[in-house]
Formats: structure tokens, C-alpha cells, sequence
């Protein structure tokens, strides 16, 4: 059976207005300005916080320096997909959940081995499920 995808309306109801924003209106939060732009001391896994599918693991968290959470691949090379984007007179590549299709961020080619890849993620589209305490 197909889940009926959620209406605009159904997802302001079930998301904040920030996690709204940036998931389903494409925005982008204020680098630096959210939770999860460090790597944290536990391990974890990043779920999208409009569907739990999950999507990056702390393992491949780095500081890019940029304000934003940066990995250098997904948990699964189906949990995201990857979208030419034209926006801002720009050409970059958008991240959006493959479950629900979320906005999460872009990716870059300017990460680290061993993908050169830099998953630049809005922390608000983010939740953190620690798999450990240190």
C-alpha cells in the first residue's frame, strides 16, 4: 500500500515553524546557529525530524568550519537524494530525505577523504539519536 504523501498543511501542523522553513519551504538556517554544527562527544545516528528515516551517523561528522553539520557520506547510500538546484543564481546540489523528501541541505566537493564530499546538513532538519553515553 502507498503512504499518501502529506500536505503542505499536514506538515506545518506536525513541524515547528523553523523545521517547516527549511524542510518543505527549502530554507536555509543561520550557520552556527543550530544544535548540531559540532560533532558530539557520543555517537549517534541523525534521523530527518519529519519522518525518523535515518540519515547520517556521527562516525562521519566533521568541523568544516562552515556553521552547519558537515558529513562526509549518509548512512546508506539510499537515505538521502541528490537534486540539481538553481537557486540564488547558484547551481548546487540539494539533499532531501528519500523518504519524504524534506529539504535537509547541499553537497559539496570539497570534503574530506575518503569521498571528497561534504554533506552540508541544516541542524533544524535533524534529530539525534545517541547510540551511546561516554
Amino acid at each position: 500500500m502507498t503512504k499518501k504523501p502529506k500536505t503542505l498543511e499536514e506538515w506545518q501542523a506536525q513541524l515547528t515553524p523553523e523545521q517547516f522553513a527549511v524542510c518543505r519551504m527549502q530554507g536555509t538556517e543561520h550557520p552556527f546557529s543550530g544544535k548540531y554544527f559540532k560533532v558530539p562527544e557520543n555517537p549517534g545516528v541523525y534521523h530527518c525530524v519529519a519522518c525518523d528515516n535515518p540519515l547520517f551517523e556521527t562516525a562521519t561528522q566533521f568541523e568544516a568550519g562552515c556553521g552547519w553539520p558537515s558529513f562526509y557520506q549518509p548512512i546508506r547510500p539510499d537515505a538521502v537524494e541528490e537534486r540539481e538546484d538553481f537557486s540564488h543564481h547558484m547551481h548546487r546540489i540539494e539533499v532531501v530525505c528519500s523518504e519524504c523528501q524534506s529539504h535537509l541541505g547541499h553537497v559539496f566537493p570539497d570534503g574530506p577523504p575518503p569521498t571528497g564530499l561534504r554533506y552540508c546538513i541544516n541542524s533544524v532538519a535533524l534529530k539525534l539519536i545517541e547510540t551511546e553515553k561516554k
